[in-house]
């Protein structure tokens, strides 16, 4: 049977009329929440986590710390990565010359959570205290006495970074 003519227009105009059109809309929304994602995720530093009670040291320095345990000792508690495991009213008391028995089961405790190599059980965890710049000397013995006895050896010291004039 044959098309008319009309017919035979109609279906070259309809075979043009599929060719697929890429929208590109959507394909821009993703890619320019993507880029945003990157920009706000890409910095390279390191965050310690604030406290209110807690005020840091200056110091200066060029590296870069890196992510360990952090012991964070504000002028009220002693906090094992954010959370309360003694209040300093409490510390004469529970103190002794082997250190600080409630911290030490705290830091044991992180040590099982983290992935630890073979070497590192000999050479030593890692673990960086946060001090209130007015605590004790003798409060920081102990913490470092305490550390010591958990096999954290490699011990780091938050401090505020100063500006490079």
């Amino acid at each position: 049977m044959q098309m008319s003519k009309r017919a035979r227009r109609m279906e070259r105009h309809h075979k043009l009329q599929k060719k697929p059109i890429l929208n590109l809309v959507s394909l821009m929304d993703i890619f320019t929440i993507l880029v945003f994602f990157l920009l706000v995720n890409s910095s390279n530093t390191h965050q310690l986590p604030s406290n209110k009670d807690l005020t840091l040291p200056t110091a200066s320095t060029q590296k870069a710390p890196e992510e360990t345990v952090v012991i964070a000792i504000t002028r009220e508690d002693i906090l094992v990565q954010g959370r309360r495991v003694l209040r300093l009213a409490d510390l004469p008391e529970v103190a002794t010359d082997e250190g600080i028995p409630a911290l030490k089961q705290e830091l044991e405790y992180q040590s099982t959570l983290a992935y630890t190599a073979e070497n590192t059980a000999q050479a030593g965890r890692q673990i960086t205290i946060m001090g209130d710049e007015n605590i004790s000397y003798e409060l920081v013995r102990q913490i470092l006495k305490t550390c010591q006895q958990a096999n954290y050896r490699k011990i780091a010291f938050a401090a505020n970074q100063k500006a490079k004039s």
